[in-house]
């Protein structure tokens, strides 16, 4: 293979700093969130419309977590003030614990629609969630949006041939491809790389992706230390020094939520970005207030590849200026990747039951509206979300910056001029691709990216 040089390659797959949205992926029909309803057909019945949210309320992982109920409970009141779905149909939220576990969330989610008899389900963060709970929604028939939660595992083993269940948020192989692609853009000389990751599937995750990309894109790098904290670990001391001792270039982590800043934190007491760079995968994911002006300034701060509040800007995308405006006076905050998810999931029904009530009349049967959702493509506060009708996975074109303290906040935004985006599609196995270990995406990175001469 001829030798391809790294920059021609990072340009070729369309990685771009500070460009502005880009152009619809074909001659795909996009729906905007707000669009006017027409006159609904038929019959349809005043009861509420029941929605189970579970996401976490309580733990370190609340502060990613939360803002995903608050998106949702902002999107219902807005479709019930104009009197419900259909016009008629008010939006009830329940409201349940991730933090209770993954056994606990799988009884619950049974007892939501046995008990209370929900017609949809939303929500879930951990990775750890999703692969038990999607074939428990599938038995149940319950029609599922997962906000995120966002394992390959779900669709590539768990959930092999969804029809209930559908995903938003980008696939989390996007997470560690994000990453790695913005170091090779920004530091690609980097030689000593540690890295700090949750213990379990998110973080290994990661790991894995970040690695592929390097083994490619950087040849020269060589991992030099390991970091496994505990999800939930309040003393990252230990996974500091370890990666510090090794004398890297480059520390990557993808720990997120409280354990995020807990870290962090620490991290400033021994002095570790003077010592290091350092690049992740979520520490902008967090409710943006959770994060403080002494966190540093110009890593590489990932949103779990999705959303930022401040991008796309408002001059450029109307949708982001009037969402980011709406929520912050209803809860006196701003928006996270998973506000922005539940409040474009909870759209995205909304579209789906009008276009199924236009096409047939009365309230929709769930396979109609599955059916609708299927390929549907809207424009939301993040730009535009595609449901991928072969895996019910939602793409979005991935994002990451670097952190920046500005006046108008009173935490660290993402650097307004240095925004990097990437095609979903230049970072995901494509429809047809075989399944893979440990994803997908890793084997065709593998296969059929060029490596780079180091």
């Amino acid at each position: 293979m001829a030798e391809v040089n790294r920059r021609d390659f990072l340009a070729g797959i369309g990685v771009t700093m500070g460009a502005a949205l880009t152009a619809v992926p074909g001659a795909l029909p996009a729906v905007g969130v707000a669009h006017a309803q027409e006159k609904p057909k038929g019959n349809i019945p005043d009861t509420p419309y029941k929605i189970g949210h579970m996401t976490f309320f309580t733990g370190p992982a609340a502060v990613l977590g939360e803002p995903m109920f608050k998106g949702q409970q902002l999107a219902a009141e807005e479709i019930n003030a104009s009197g419900g779905l259909l016009g008629k149909r008010k939006i009830e939220l329940l409201k349940a614990d991730e933090n209770a576990g993954t056994d606990a969330n799988v009884k619950e989610l049974r007892r939501l629609k046995l008990s209370e008899k929900i017609d949809f389900f939303c929500g879930i963060t951990s990775s750890g969630n999703t692969p038990a709970l999607g074939p428990v929604a599938e038995e149940l028939k319950v029609l599922t949006m997962f906000v995120d939660g966002c394992t390959d595992f779900l669709f590539d083993k768990a959930v092999p041939n969804p029809h209930y269940v559908f995903r938003l948020t980008n696939i989390q192989s996007a997470d560690g491809c994000t990453t790695a692609l913005a170091i090779a853009q920004t530091w690609p000389k980097s030689k000593r790389i540690a890295h700090i990751h949750p213990d379990y599937s998110y973080g290994r995750n990661a790991f894995d992706h970040v690695k592929i990309v390097m083994k490619k894109l950087m040849p020269q790098a060589e991992v030099v230390s390991e970091g496994w904290p505990k999800l939930g670990t309040t003393d990252f001391s230990s996974h500091i020094t370890k990666a510090l001792s090794s004398k890297p270039d480059l520390i990557v982590s993808s720990v997120w939520g409280g354990d995020y800043v807990a870290m962090y934190k620490q991290a400033l007491r021994y002095g570790m970005f003077q010592k290091a760079k350092f690049a992740t995968t979520l520490a902008m994911g967090t409710a943006p207030h959770a994060v403080g002006k002494d966190h540093p300034e110009g890593i590489i701060a990932g949103v779990h590849s999705n959303y930022h509040f401040t991008y796309p800007s408002g001059d450029k995308w109307p949708l982001n200026k009037s969402f980011v405006e709406k929520y912050h006076k209803r809860f006196n905050e701003y928006p996270n990747f998973q506000a922005e998810g539940a409040y474009t999931a909870t759209y995205m029904l909304k579209a789906a039951i009008e276009k199924a009530n236009h096409l047939a009349g009365g309230w929709p049967e769930d396979d109609a509206i599955i059916a609708l959702l299927e390929g549907m493509m809207v424009a939301g506060p993040a730009g535009y979300v595609y449901i991928r009708p072969d895996n019910h996975q939602g793409y979005k074109d991935a994002i990451i910056g670097f952190t920046k303290n500005v006046p108008e906040y009173p935490f660290p935004i993402l650097d307004p001029d240095r925004v990097i985006t990437i095609p979903i599609r230049s970072i995901t196995a494509p429809p047809g691709w075989p399944k893979g270990e440990p994803t997908s995406t890793f084997t065709w990175i593998d296969k059929t990216w060029p490596t780079l001469k180091a």
